[in-house]
């Protein structure tokens, strides 16, 4: 039979190498209405973000797929295409299943250099083949058995309007085809997060209906001697990815500040998070109950975290700078005096290529109630967009070949966001109030509208369901559009209001400009209180002026 190779070329920038990525994930009824969520933050230095679009099809039998390694566009093989693919565009496909992840690595020597299917690849094919979260589980669970896994240790967040699940999986090292793994259902009342770090502990082996794994999960962590006690007490983090400092402090302190947001009593586990009590200290559970429902906003803020008012604050030490800025320079580790010292690694950081808040939601049909809101940059530095599952357009703005990571474009908002973020970024105690308005104001219109622009698609829907998802198509390509008008607005208000260190001077929002017609002096708020303090502290009497 004759086949026919797909090279889908649009495959390998689908997701780029994100290793250091964070997760949240919501139960439908954690959320104040009975939306599921699941997030990410792609963080990987130097990765170009967009929005890619894998439209639905129908393949010949005996098709084949050629599957390149997203991270590193290395060729990997190729694989039995399926009859049918559905459409996906980003991280959601046209039934509402929605999977993000982050990677934990663990053990080295679990990597199959002889695996077909990376990562990357296996969230691209769970989308295009499954309907629900616990058929993505399969579709990929089944597939690295097939062919094998070839990334590191992954933990994904899979979601369905009724389900949300993570999913953790490990290869079985080289002349080992398939994964060890397992899957755990997310209560629908609690909420979780991952970021890099594996966050399955024990799990019930009798709860068929919450709970997936692979055959040998236990029993080839006793044959390569990294579990020895009973199957009950079996930790799969523990087997699979021995915690580390790093692992804790640089990964799970991010999980242990989402949920110090909203679960009360997360003191306790604050010897956990810190990273100094490996093996003494109590784990966090992988889920918890909120102490109150969470908001679509709720969880977009919660994806601005930088531990503010806890005691990894990074706002108020020396590494903050003349601006109290909540980022650090890469690496995390550095070396001075022989030592070697840490940066720490909050949610929100300045590498994230691009964020998602997936929202999925029963009782609605799917084109409407799937949205993937989408953002260029840092989660704190943009505004999330609405990209309902329905859309077959993907805006110019977030398109592939609009620009790349070394060729810029005013038509790119990863350019431009990344054009106002690195503008703020070394001021941000002055300029981030007014990008965090301008942020504020826009997405707050979008949440505004939200109800009545799916009110409006619900009606058209029950006449012409295809009326229906062009009409969102039409208005996801239309919030994208204002965002970058207004972020380059954003942009030129901040260079004008903001140059050569001082404050331009503002009334009723327009500067304020003399009688004849020149702007009025500028304030020089010069340093602030701890840096005054700060400096006169170190530096002595150097720069005290001499009493008269």
């Amino acid at each position: 039979m004759k086949h026919i190779f797909l090279l889908l070329a649009v495959l390998l920038g689908a997701w780029i190498k994100a290793d250091a990525c964070t997760s949240i994930l919501v139960g439908k009824k954690a959320s104040t209405d009975g939306s599921a969520f699941i997030t990410y933050s792609a963080d990987s230095y130097g990765m170009y973000g967009r929005l890619l679009h894998f439209p639905a099809a129908r393949h010949p039998k005996g098709t084949l797929r050629r599957i390149v390694d997203g991270d590193t566009n290395h060729y990997l093989g190729t694989i039995a295409e399926a009859e049918e693919t559905y459409s996906v565009i980003g991280q959601i496909n046209e039934y509402q299943v929605a999977i993000t992840e982050t990677t934990f690595g663990g053990r080295e020597e679990l990597i199959d250099t002889a695996g077909i299917i990376d990562y990357v690849s296996l969230m691209t094919l769970g989308l295009q083949r499954a309907k629900t979260a616990r058929e993505a589980i399969k579709v990929m669970t089944s597939l690295v058995e097939e062919y094998g896994y070839a990334s590191s240790g992954e933990s994904f967040s899979i979601a369905d309007p009724n389900e949300v699940w993570i999913m953790e999986m490990i290869g079985k090292g080289s002349g080992n085809k398939g994964a060890v793994w397992v899957a755990v259902r997310i209560p629908d009342d609690c909420i979780a997060a991952h970021a890099n770090h594996s966050r399955i502990h024990q799990f019930d082996l009798r709860d068929k209906e919450n709970v997936m794994y692979s055959k040998e999960v236990i029993s080839f962590a006793r044959k390569k001697g990294y579990f020895n006690g009973k199957d009950r007490d079996f930790s799969f983090s523990a087997a699979y990815a021995p915690a580390d400092f790093s692992a804790i402090r640089f990964c799970e302190t991010r999980v242990w500040s989402f949920f110090n947001r909203w679960v009360e009593g997360m003191d306790q586990y604050l010897d956990y998070a810190d990273g100094h009590h490996i093996g003494k200290a109590q784990p966090m559970p992988l889920y918890l109950k909120p102490k109150q429902k969470l908001s679509l906003h709720d969880v977009m803020h919660s994806m601005r975290d930088h531990y503010e008012g806890t005691p990894f604050d990074i706002t108020n030490d020396e590494g903050a700078g003349l601006y109290d800025a909540p980022y650090r320079p890469s690496p995390l580790t550095w070396e001075h005096d022989g030592k070697t010292y840490f940066n720490e690694r909050p949610i929100s950081t300045q590498q994230a290529g691009f964020t998602v808040v997936a929202q999925v939601r029963s009782g609605m049909p799917d084109a409407i109630g799937g949205v993937l809101w989408f953002g260029n940059d840092d989660p704190n530095m943009v505004a999330y967009t609405p990209v309902y599952c329905c859309t077959q357009n993907v805006p110019e703005c977030y398109a592939e070949g609009t620009a790349d990571d070394v060729t810029f474009s005013w038509n790119s908002a990863f350019w431009v966001c990344n054009w106002v973020a690195n503008m703020t970024y070394p001021r941000y105690s002055q300029l981030f109030p007014s990008v965090r308005e301008v942020r504020d104001k826009l997405e707050g219109e979008y949440l505004m509208k939200q109800a009545d622009i799916e009110h409006a698609a619900q009606m058209l829907f029950d006449e012409n369901p295809a009326k229906a998802k062009e009409m969102l198509d039409q208005y996801s390509n239309q919030c994208a559009a204002s965002m970058i008008t207004t972020w380059k607005k954003l942009g030129e208000y901040l260079i004008v209001k903001y140059n050569d260190m001082v404050v331009k001077k503002e009334r009723n929002g327009k500067f304020t400009l003399t009688p004849d017609g020149l702007a009025e002096p500028p304030t020089r708020p010069g340093f602030g209180p701890q840096q005054r303090q700060r400096i006169a502290t170190e530096t002595g009497n150097r720069y005290l002026v001499p009493a008269n």
